[in-house]
């Protein structure tokens, strides 16, 4: 019985990974781990700063002994205190601070997200790259045969002395030259595998049959997520300029202290009642004059905020052109394959009648080799032309500032 199942269940573990279950294994990786890693790292330090903006309770407690006994000190002492703190103004710091963090924390979810939609479009670029290697492969495996089977024809015409050597020389020349080019494309082949497993983490092999649906939309607001990323860190910077800024305001805190004293002192006429304080202040402090501290430190963090506009201006207007070419390459996509089909309709064409006349002896095996050679080519230059067009329509979808695998079927 347990035989009987396991080959159940060996044609699935025979079969491959489609599109979608390759972008799902690789978005979860480790490197968007490390990215996922470093967003709740920040969510964390968040919130610690803004507890630390809320009021604080302290206690303590303390016990000395006085070599010398005076009035303000006695010869044994302890003594017990709890204190509140409260920073009622900082010059807008606080506020700064939080509106930095809640700008930086968004600028990483966009970043999280531009990372796995990268990753999803160069899984994408694997996957018909990858097919499109497969169908040359098969063209290429199908040229060797008809050359194999050529030149065993004229193997037996040149035992007979109806051919010459040189004629199968040439057939053998073309296959071997074949045989090399297919072992190329195993390589690339393997390669491709190879640098799946690297970004999924995982054995993998590709089981063909997805799609990409392209549905163009006309938002031209829609951004992709890294140039958001990137408007977000401009913001970050902005508020990170206004913090030291806050540094020519006050700041204005609050404290409260309750403080309990056991004072055992040798002389009696020391001794007071008093045995317990409670202290409230308000405490004001500003900065009138640190010689530029101030002034350089904000000027600095500014400065950065300049720099981080301009990057994200740069980068805006290159993702708008991006776009454009991407759409640009699109439509000639769709026309290589409209050509690449008349040139194999033509090719195909062309074989059938130049085979028929090099078996008739009418021509010799040059003109049959070429029309042989441009057949298989055709063929392959069709069906890579195809699943080029599938990884054009996933660039417009990634310049479009849309997810690669939300148009995956």
């Amino acid at each position: 019985m347990k035989k009987i199942y396991l080959l159940f269940f060996i044609p699935i573990f025979l079969m491959g990974q489609d599109l979608n279950e390759l972008i799902d294994l690789s978005i979860k990786n480790r490197l968007v781990n490390s990215y996922k890693n470093d967003l709740e790292s920040l969510k964390k330090e968040y919130s610690s700063v803004r507890s630390s903006y809320l009021p604080k309770l302290d206690v303590g407690a303390n016990y000395s002994k006085a070599k010398y006994e005076t009035a303000s000190t006695a010869s044994k002492s302890s003594t017990a205190y709890a204190s509140l703190d409260f920073t009622l103004y900082d010059g807008g710091k606080r506020e700064n601070r939080f509106d930095s963090y809640e700008m930086s924390i968004k600028s990483s979810e966009k970043t999280l997200e531009s990372i796995k939609n990268q990753i999803s479009l160069d899984v994408t670029t694997y996957y018909y790259n990858y097919l499109g290697l497969f169908a040359t492969q098969d063209a290429k495996i199908k040229e060797i045969e008809q050359l194999r089977a050529q030149y065993d024809r004229l193997s037996k015409f040149l035992e007979v002395g109806t051919t010459t050597e040189d004629e199968l020389k040439k057939i053998d020349s073309r296959l071997q030259s074949a045989t090399v080019q297919l072992h190329e494309i195993e390589l690339q082949l393997q390669t491709i595998l190879h640098n799946l497993e690297y970004i999924t983490g995982k054995k993998v092999s590709i089981q063909e049959g997805s799609l990409v649906d392209l549905i163009l939309t006309n938002d031209k607001n829609k951004q992709r997520a890294d140039i958001e990323s990137l408007k977000f860190n401009v913001e970050t910077m902005l508020k990170n300029a206004d913090i030291e800024k806050s540094g020519y305001l006050p700041t204005i805190s609050l404290n409260n202290t309750y403080s309990y004293y056991d004072m055992n002192f040798d002389n009696k006429a020391f001794e007071n009642d008093l045995d317990e304080q409670n202290i409230l202040s308000i405490n004001l402090k500003w900065n009138i004059f640190s010689f530029g501290e101030t002034k350089n430190s904000y000027e600095s963090k500014y400065k950065k905020y300049l720099s981080a506009k301009s990057n994200y201006e740069y980068e805006k207007n290159k993702a708008n052109v991006d776009l454009q070419l991407a759409l640009r390459a699109f439509d000639i996509g769709k026309l290589k394959i409209k050509s690449a089909q008349a040139s194999l309709d033509a090719a195909n064409s062309a074989y059938e009648v130049i085979k028929s006349k090099f078996q008739n002896g009418l021509i010799d095996n040059v003109a049959y080799l070429e029309a042989l050679s441009e057949k298989y080519d055709a063929l392959s230059v069709l069906k890579t032309a195809i699943y080029d067009l599938e990884i054009k329509k996933a660039n417009v979808i990634y310049h479009s500032g849309e997810k690669v695998k939300d148009y995956v079927k």
